[in-house]
């Protein structure tokens, strides 16, 4: 039996890719159709959905304020396309979201703030903290400051990180195409559409093509990758075109598309992680903090005993029962100097401890595997 597409009406947690073509035209920001994307938005906010909107754009907009050309630019140029794009790009989002009542925020990221533990740590609960403020983020990569060591590269691998970083359950890649294709379908007849991709096998990989639009960076190959990354994380995810006027509200209402299924859900797929590395140093607990944690607790630093080693924020430490028992591991939110600092003090008295204002857990439940 064929397996079946999700429905992008039960995502609790959405991720929504942009890509350029569909944002900017040769005139110019396509305000109308981000209008309509921005009515489905707030349909879904209103359905009690998550909604964080990754967007490309920035340079394509800035480039035409600055009369530069089409085509590839010279970094510095494209950096400066993006200085002055992003800004648009961000007040565009938010006028067009502000009728529906609607907050927006603007985050700007580059590869490193995913790969660094600490700043991996700061992005997430950033986005954590937003959405549960019913913020609507805005992100895209920080162009104007990333060389290409630590560049994404594309949007459509940047949105599968923020996907995985915040836990979504559904991740949208609207594109100036329908989904996946055996073969390039504008150059062989015989091209089948695949409407849902159970797993990601190498042949499924090979199929990826190159752009096809003059201001696209990411070809269904940087789609393929970004889909390896979301499914792997517990997120499914779908490539869809977008140039209709409610393109979510097309694809809830069967418009073609390309579903690929995830592995589990984002809150196992990110326990297997943490499980997975080595750690750092070790966290000896009292009793009440051991019953708290089997209880679905965060553990806070008046239940910590003992620090052992030497470790940084975001790495992972073992925890350890007051007898010696081995509980689990975690994702530290402070270094070790600092958690020796304000260990056995409650969260109130962090501040006055170290100095600054710190997080009340030293290891939250959500980066905590038992």
């Amino acid at each position: 039996m064929a397996a079946l597409a999700p429905s992008l009406n039960a995502a609790r947690r959405l991720v929504i890719k942009i890509g350029s073509a569909l944002l900017v035209g040769p005139d110019g920001l396509r305000s109308q159709w981000l209008r309509g994307l921005c009515g489905d938005v707030a349909e879904w906010r209103r359905r009690q959905c998550d909604v964080v909107l990754v967007s490309s754009g920035s340079i394509a907009l800035g480039r035409r304020v600055l009369d530069l050309p089409d085509g590839p630019l010279p970094l510095e140029q494209a950096q400066a396309a993006a200085a002055v794009g992003q800004i648009r790009l961000a007040r565009a989002y938010e006028e067009a979201l502000a009728p529906h009542g609607v907050k927006t925020a603007q985050i700007l990221l580059t590869l490193e703030d995913s790969s660094n533990r600490r700043r991996y740590l700061n992005s997430r609960a950033t986005l954590q903290t937003l959405m549960s403020l019913g913020v609507v983020p805005i992100v895209n990569e920080n162009d104007t400051v990333a060389t290409d060591e630590i560049r994404f590269g594309d949007n459509d691998r940047l949105a599968a990180q923020i996907a995985v970083t915040c836990g979504a359950d559904q991740l949208l890649l609207l594109s100036d195409v329908d989904g996946l294709y055996t073969a390039n379908p504008k150059t062989d007849p015989t091209a089948r559409h695949l409407p849902v991709i159970e797993y990601l096998t190498p042949e499924i990989e090979a199929m990826g093509g190159d752009p096809v639009s003059g201001l696209s960076k990411g070809g269904m190959k940087t789609k393929l990758m970004a889909a390896r990354t979301a499914v792997s994380g517990g997120c499914a995810m779908a490539i869809a075109e977008g140039s209709v006027d409610r393109p979510l509200t097309a694809v809830m209402n069967g418009a073609r598309s390309s579903w690929f299924l995830a592995e589990g859900d984002p809150q196992a797929a990110r326990k297997r992680w943490i499980a997975a590395m080595k750690p750092k140093g070790t966290l000896v607990i009292d009793a009440g903090a051991m019953q708290a944690l089997q209880h679905g607790k965060s553990l806070l630093p008046a239940g910590v005993v003992t620090v052992a080693e030497t470790f940084g924020r975001g790495e992972p430490v073992k925890i350890t029962g007051p007898e010696g028992q081995s509980l689990g591991c975690g994702l530290s939110r402070y270094t070790a100097d600092e958690i020796r600092r304000i260990a056995g003090n409650h969260s109130g008295r962090i501040e006055a401890i170290l100095g600054y204002p710190g997080r009340a857990a030293v290891i939250h439940r959500d980066d905590m595997v038992l």
